[in-house]
């Protein structure tokens, strides 16, 4: 199965649709309810339900995912029936399976029941379609439409004098030029306060879109990243480490001790990532989709036209 686990939950729908051709005189059934095995419409609805539900036990490395909402209606025709299956989860990877399989169930159900009533011929499915989806990165986008300036900069004593080499700033540079940042500006300090500070200054100064530490975060003598770089934010934006933190929480038990803040100083947004290589891949992934969307629209991204909706 493709790994997910780097991938933040976010609010997915999906609409699939699959139509099913049969005689008037079938239709007539289901308008009545008055097949031999009972209702078919309502019988289709539960089996779209159920399938949805069970989607990863029959279609070969799906997701099992948790169904907050799955649903079917039908539009019914003079000699067509369409069913449409609506399901919805907050989860890291889409529904889009879980409602073309819906979809096709209710429809075969809906087969299966008229099937007594017309010859085989006059009664087919078609036109099995995924109409929409929302969410993930279809909706919320990890790439920047235009190229914007990024640095990162890795605090680490052991790194700097040269007894082991980064994994964890190159990890994020390379994630960083991946989502469409350039130049990535790339440096190695000492844990050391006055080089810190100089050096983002001059970052700050130059204006570079996006300024990322990588250690320093957490509580030992020499992790100073956060006091050098709390001073420098003039707009403060927890919101974005609080994310980082909880998506971090769900995978071991130590990302609630990094002291990791965030905001605008001057027209930079910087970040203050832990210097794990786990621990900043997944702040990076869990951050990035709204931090493209910051940078977009944000002090050097102009207006947010509309102010900030959710899809209703």
């Amino acid at each position: 199965m493709k790994d997910v686990s780097q991938k933040p939950d976010s609010l997915r729908k999906a609409r699939a649709t699959a139509t099913l051709h049969a005689p008037a005189s079938c239709i007539q059934l289901l308008r009545s309810g008055e097949t031999e095995k009972g209702d078919a419409l309502k019988t289709a609805r539960v089996a779209g339900i159920l399938a949805a539900k069970r989607t990863d036990e029959l279609i070969p490395l799906c997701h099992p995912l948790p169904i907050h909402r799955a649903e079917v209606i039908y539009e019914l025709g003079e000699r067509h029936v369409r069913v449409i299956a609506e399901v919805q989860t907050i989860g890291p990877t889409g529904v889009e399976m879980e409602a073309l399989v819906a979809a096709n169930m209710a429809a075969l159900t809906l087969y299966d029941m008229l099937k007594p009533y017309a010859e085989p011929d006059d009664l087919h499915i078609e036109d099995c379609r995924l109409e929409r989806k929302i969410g993930g990165k279809s909706h919320y986008r990890r790439e920047l439409s235009a190229a914007r300036t990024a640095a990162v900069v890795v605090l680490s004593d052991t790194v700097a004098s040269g007894a082991k080499p980064d994994t964890a700033g190159v990890a994020v540079k390379d994630s960083l030029e991946a989502a469409g940042f350039s130049p990535v500006d790339y440096v190695v300090l000492p844990d050391d306060a006055g080089q810190l500070a100089d050096h983002l200054r001059q970052l700050i100064d130059a204006g570079i879109t996006l300024i990322v530490t990588v250690g320093g975060t957490g509580l030992g003598p020499r992790d100073i990243t956060v006091d050098v770089v709390r001073p420098m934010i003039d707009v403060d934006i927890p919101g974005i480490m609080e994310t980082a933190r909880a998506f971090g929480q769900q995978r071991m038990p130590y990302a609630m001790l990094s002291r990791g803040v965030a905001g605008y100083a001057r027209e930079s947004l910087v970040l203050t990532f832990p210097g794990s290589r786990a621990g900043a891949r997944e702040s990076l992934a869990a951050v990035l989709p709204g931090v493209v969307h910051l940078v977009e629209t944000g002090r050097q991204g102009g207006a947010h036209a509309g102010g900030y909706t959710r899809e209703s």
